[in-house]
């Protein structure tokens, strides 16, 4: 039985999804999202928040190292993939003007995924793959569940696991945003209190 060529998918399939879906092409795959859970958007807003306030800015000023542009969700045309990251940025030395574009073509230096237990599997090792091969210097895998940050830095072929930060870390210096302290408590909505018996 011969079956059926499949038609390619495109960007075109990608934009006809209804809005409240995130959609990517990974590896000629549409792959279809919903938007994060609250625990997932928590950990996102603030890492994106905690960084933006330090670093995206030129370097040299006042408020901390500067030299990054930090956004949130922009979507990557990455050869032949389309991925939105929860966080990316690129170095001002690479990408000195912020573009005006609907998309970036242009790999980031760093890209942070926020998982879950719908998109881990994705996220470790289709996402981070393609990362490697596009050439982004760092990867972060921050899990909300386990509150935990994994940083992994571009080393020829492979990925190395440069670190890991649990949770309560109030000071975490995590690559490469070394060069300021970071409150991972604030990263992670608080528990709530079980009440007695």
């Amino acid at each position: 039985m011969v079956l059926p060529k499949r038609k390619p998918v495109s960007y075109t399939d990608l934009l006809a999804l209804p809005d409240h879906l995130v959609g990517e092409i990974l590896d000629g795959e549409l792959i279809a999202s919903a938007r994060p859970a609250s625990r997932h958007a928590m950990a996102s807003s603030t890492a994106g928040g905690d960084l933006s306030g330090a670093f995206h800015r030129k370097p040299g000023g006042s408020g901390g190292p500067g030299g990054w542009w930090i956004v949130d969700a922009p979507e990557l045309h990455l050869g032949r993939h389309v991925l939105v990251p929860d966080l990316a940025g690129w170095r001002r030395d690479r990408m000195p003007v912020w573009p005006d574009v609907a998309y970036f073509e242009l790999a980031p230096d760093w890209a942070c995924e926020v998982v879950s237990p719908a998109s881990v599997r994705r996220d470790r090792v289709q996402k981070s793959r393609i990362y490697l091969e596009c050439g982004v210097q760092w990867l972060w895998l921050v899990d909300p569940a386990q509150r935990l940050v994994e940083v992994l830095r571009h080393a020829g072929e492979h990925w190395i696991l440069q670190g890991a930060w649990v949770g309560d870390d109030v000071e975490a210096r995590i690559p490469p945003f070394d060069a300021i302290a970071i409150d991972l408590t604030r990263w992670w909505p608080e528990e709530a209190a079980t009440p007695a018996p």
